[in-house]
């Protein structure tokens, strides 16, 4: 019992208080050697040791719960491991946090930055958005409005290539761009219309072969919209019209071309044109978006369409 501490003894040593002490002890994290005659806690060296490293893991934010996990295998000597685990997810959790914050900043100032007759309009869709914002509400959206007979794999390049990401840094701008894009996803259909535009001809369409035509296509129309190239005829045109005309059992002909320039037309809807230009603002310059990729095409095929 001489080589042994007293619970006020240890607080010393370490700096803290004697009520710290107990937290730790009452918990687990920090087990005692013996007990005097009297019933008092005593704790040997290596309970200095511990409670420092429980202090430098508290200073970290790591909960209590943590701290026990990473002390427990320590004692099986895969403390290591554990506190590696432990701290891979606090900085998670951090960036998470870090997120929110920068998000909220971000939509703080557009409050501020706008008149009082937008303020109302504003408020409402930011607080419709989760901060940090997720984009479950977006691929949702995409779920429901892309056709059937896709493949899973098609609709999950699809979702992914249309759902843009909330930038980590966002200018209110964007937080903007980002709640209204959740309200286009998230509003009622009228009773008895759409969202998104039918496919044409219907009982013709095959979309497996359109999509992956399309996709092709907008991938070959990429380089030349990120240099701010204008639309023009070439092979990412006749790879976009070539998915049309796959699609529907056709071949590429001018009166093929002439009657789609008028049937994309028709099929242009509003509410997914507004989704485009808003999803724009949040994208990477160097990541033009399918729509912009879309509208590109469209452009050179109305252009020329012989």
């Amino acid at each position: 019992m001489a080589d042994l501490w007293s619970i006020g003894e240890l607080a010393e040593r370490a700096g803290v208080t004697v009520k710290t002490v107990r937290f730790y002890s009452d918990r687990g994290l920090l087990p005692e050697a013996a007990r005097s005659t009297g019933g008092h806690r005593r704790y040997g060296p290596g309970a200095l040791d511990r409670l420092r490293l429980i202090r430098s893991l508290r200073a970290l934010d790591l909960p209590v719960p943590e701290i026990d996990r990473v002390l427990r295998r320590e004692d099986t000597d895969t403390g290591a491991d554990a506190l590696e685990d432990a701290v891979a997810r606090q900085l998670k959790e951090l960036g998470t946090q870090l997120a929110a914050l920068r998000w909220r900043e971000a939509a703080l100032q557009l409050l501020r930055d706008c008149t009082a007759e937008e303020r109302a309009d504003r408020l409402r869709l930011i607080g419709a958005v989760a901060t940090p914002p997720d984009t479950t509400a977006l691929a949702r959206y995409w779920r429901r409005v892309l056709p059937r007979g896709l493949s899973t794999r098609q609709i999950r390049w699809i979702v992914d290539a249309a759902v843009p990401q909330p930038p980590a840094e966002p200018r209110p701008a964007q937080v903007l761009a980002f709640a209204r894009m959740h309200a286009l996803a998230t509003m009622p259909c009228p009773a008895g219309g759409s969202d998104a535009p039918p496919p044409a001809d219907a009982r013709d369409h095959r979309p497996a072969v359109l999509y992956d035509g399309l996709g092709e296509a907008y991938e070959l129309a990429a380089p030349a919209l990120r240099r701010g190239g204008a639309p023009q005829p070439g092979e990412a045109l006749d790879c976009f019209v070539a998915a049309y005309a796959g699609a529907h059992g056709d071949r590429d002909t001018p009166l093929f071309r002439r009657r789609l320039v008028r049937r994309l037309a028709t099929l242009a809807h509003p509410v997914m044109d507004r989704y485009w230009q808003l999803a724009g603002e949040l994208a990477d310059p160097a990541t033009p978006t399918l729509g912009a990729a879309h509208d590109w095409l469209r452009a050179a095929l109305t252009a020329d369409p012989a």
